[in-house]
């Protein structure tokens, strides 16, 4: 099976760069103008809307170009990006969103600030900043509802905070081609970071984003688009740092490239899902650095019938992380149940730690709530839906150990109670308490552990390994403390192939 990935790995980079380069050749210079020469005023106080939209309409008109932020800071409502104009930030330029609800727009999708439909080659480049006020922004839509002037259907009365499709974004680009975002600063939001859906060849390189300023600030969200690149980004987000998710059974995620960034975040570092109707092919991450985050460094989920195939994690450093990985195939919604296959993780190391990691950020993502022990790699299936060929590689995982029988104690004669929650929302902490310390795998087919090692800081009860209803299971060159007998715990599985090191600690039910 690696030979297999290896193989698919390498062509999958041969045709997305191909497939860069052919969206990225070089194009004849085009005109350019400055908003300022459209009447924009630099002061942070004056309304731009019409003034930048004026600027890009004249490029737009004059079959394309770059509309230029010069230094300065542009209050700005929506504005709507068109075909073949980039918008480019000179150093300290500034696009500064209104605080204010009514400025916002949106097109076929959600509100934002910069909004795009059905264009192409379009761009936002430059070492500027945009800006989107979002706490201030997020507050002021919470008024507006409570005095009942602009009333939200979906208003959330338990965590009191308005949906999140009635909070504007910052970016929304829908059914877009040829898209490139580089080097600017995107910050605070009132909701999603920014949204690219039913895209084609996007690529997002060096961009930063910072933002903590409300509930739902995913950092990216991909949604449902194709030969897409995310490289070299640095992600501060309140909740998912780049999420992967597929509203529509038509369409479905295809070629993504994730690699040489950086991750903070109250919730995943890189999650697929929730939202999973479609689905997500041929998928590389690489070379990610997490840090201080709450939930998965990696969660993959399907849930609602799409499919999950073809994925390739490898060099994943998380410090600081409160789940190594999580890979879950449910079923709440959708036709029937969804498909995960070929997953290849490599080169993974993690250190969990025993209190909560994210608990310097102001707002944190929603605590699990109950008392618990901390919880393994969760690996799970539903009855007579299993998730197929996982492979695990050079994985090294550091737990805090220190569990107490006295939360939630399941006992290994026990084990077919720890609940299914088919139709859950996708959580690392959706079981509750769990019978292992490393890794719990249900209702799988095909799983295989090579030189994984599993460390505790502390005591530990529970066994490293629990296995439920698992088919083609291979375990080679396992590493556990030394102190610790009987660490595979082996229930309802067969086609078993352990190395005689592991198989001394492993014990059948």
């Amino acid at each position: 099976m690696s030979t297999i990935k290896n193989i698919f790995f390498s062509l999958f980079l041969i045709i997305i760069g191909n497939s860069t380069m052919n969206s990225q050749t070089k194009k004849p210079d085009l005109k350019a103008v400055s908003i300022v020469d459209f009447g924009a005023i630099a002061d942070g106080k004056t309304i731009n809307t019409v003034a930048i939209q004026k600027a890009i309409n004249a490029v737009f008109e004059k079959n394309g170009g770059r509309v230029i932020f010069p230094k300065g800071i542009f209050l700005s409502g929506s504005i709507e990006l068109k075909s073949n104009v980039e918008m480019h930030f000179e150093d300290g330029a500034v696009l500064l969103g209104s605080k204010d609800p009514f400025q916002y727009k949106r097109l076929k999708s959600n509100k934002a600030l910069v909004l795009a439909n059905k264009a192409s080659r379009i761009s936002i480049t430059g070492n500027g900043i945009i800006d989107g006020q979002g706490r201030v922004l997020a507050l002021a839509v919470d008024s507006l509802h409570h005095n009942k002037i602009m009333i939200d259907s979906n208003y959330n009365y338990v965590r009191m905070r308005p949906s999140e499709r009635n909070r504007p974004e910052l970016i929304n680009f829908k059914s877009c081609s040829d898209v490139t975002i580089s080097d600017v600063t995107i910050k605070d939001a009132s909701s999603w970071v920014q949204t690219y859906e039913q895209c084609t060849n996007l690529i997002i390189d060096k961009v930063k984003v910072n933002s903590t300023a409300f509930w739902n600030n995913d950092g990216f969200d991909i949604v449902d688009c194709s030969n897409v690149r995310i490289t070299n980004c640095d992600v501060n987000a309140a909740d998912d740092g780049i999420c992967l998710k597929s509203d529509n059974p038509k369409f479905f995620n295809d070629q993504i490239y994730i690699a040489n960034c950086k991750i903070r975040s109250s919730a995943n570092a890189v999650k697929f899902g929730t939202a999973s109707y479609g689905g997500f092919k041929n998928v590389i991450i690489e070379n990610i650095k997490v840090f201080d985050t709450f939930r998965s460094a990696i969660a993959i989920e399907s849930v609602d019938g799409g499919v999950i195939e073809n994925v390739t994690v490898n060099n994943i450093e998380a410090v600081n992380t409160g789940n190594a990985f999580f890979i879950r195939l449910g079923y709440r919604k959708g036709k029937k149940p969804g498909i995960v296959r070929n997953i290849y993780i490599k080169n993974v190391k993690v250190q969990v730690p025993f209190g909560r990691p994210d608990i310097n950020y102001d707002l944190r993502g929603p605590e699990v709530n109950f008392f618990h022990n901390p919880f393994p790699v969760s690996i799970a299936g539903i009855p007579g839906n299993f998730i197929q060929d996982v492979v695990l590689e050079n994985i090294e995982i550091s737990y805090p150990g220190r569990a107490s029988k006295g939360m939630g104690y399941i006992p290994l004669s026990r084990v077919e109670q720890v609940p299914e929650k088919i139709k859950d929302y996708p959580e690392f902490s959706m079981f509750g308490e769990l019978p292992a310390w490393g890794f719990y795998v249900r209702h799988v087919k095909g799983i295989s552990f090579k030189n994984v090692k599993l460390t505790l800081d502390d005591t530990d009860y529970r066994p490293a390994f629990v296995f439920d209803d698992v088919e083609n299971l291979s375990m080679e060159k396992i590493t556990l403390p030394l102190d610790k007998k009987e660490q595979v715990f082996l229930n309802n599985t067969k086609s078993i192939t352990l190395d005689n090191a592991i198989k001394n600690q492993a014990n059948r039910n």
